[in-house]
């Protein structure tokens, strides 16, 4: 199964509560294009997962449009989880996703992953470093440049997984 980690894209920098910033219009293009990124690989998004503060709000709305559009999307509405913003614990969403996984016995047919199912998360830096190094079992927390997309192929019985590659919106043509 992969799970992919993306930090929002590139949000306004306005005083006043953070929770509360919009995405610029880089922001709004960078989650466009990741979604288009996203749409390309084939994935089918068994679970989207989306901070409450408002620019992985929109990124996520973006990202999901480009899903839907490709049938890579079912209905479920994406899930806002409070536990994901900037101060979030890695750990805990670490158990949340293994519990979540563990449950799901549709994901295992024939004693086998199907390899074309995603989760993905969006939210924010330093979640998304911790959350990367905790899912892989690594000391190093990668930087993310924002609208980038962390990929990790996990492994369900082992409950651990292995970071494939960051993609960052500038790396990606669409």
């Amino acid at each position: 199964m992969q799970i992919f980690i993306m930090r929002h894209g590139e949000a306004a920098n306005i005083a006043g509560e953070d929770s509360l910033r919009p995405l610029t219009k880089q922001g709004l293009l960078e989650s466009e294009k990741m979604g288009l990124w996203l749409a390309r690989s084939k994935m089918k998004l068994r679970h989207v997962f989306v901070s409450p503060y408002l620019r992985a709000q929109q990124t996520c709305k973006n990202v999901t449009g480009a899903l839907t559009n490709a049938s890579l999307f079912n209905d479920n509405a994406p899930e806002t989880l409070d536990f994901i913003t900037p101060s979030g614990n890695a750990r805990q969403v670490h158990d949340f996703i293994d519990g979540l996984l563990q449950s799901d016995d549709s994901l295992i047919k024939d004693n086998s992953v199907d390899d074309n199912q995603a989760i993905l998360f969006v939210s924010h830096m330093p979640f998304v470093s911790y959350f990367v190094a905790e899912l892989t079992a690594s000391f190093n927390t990668p930087i993310f440049s924002t609208g980038a997309i962390a990929i990790i192929d996990y492994d369900i019985k082992k409950m651990k997984g292995q970071l494939v590659d960051i993609v960052a919106p500038a790396k990606v043509h669409c």
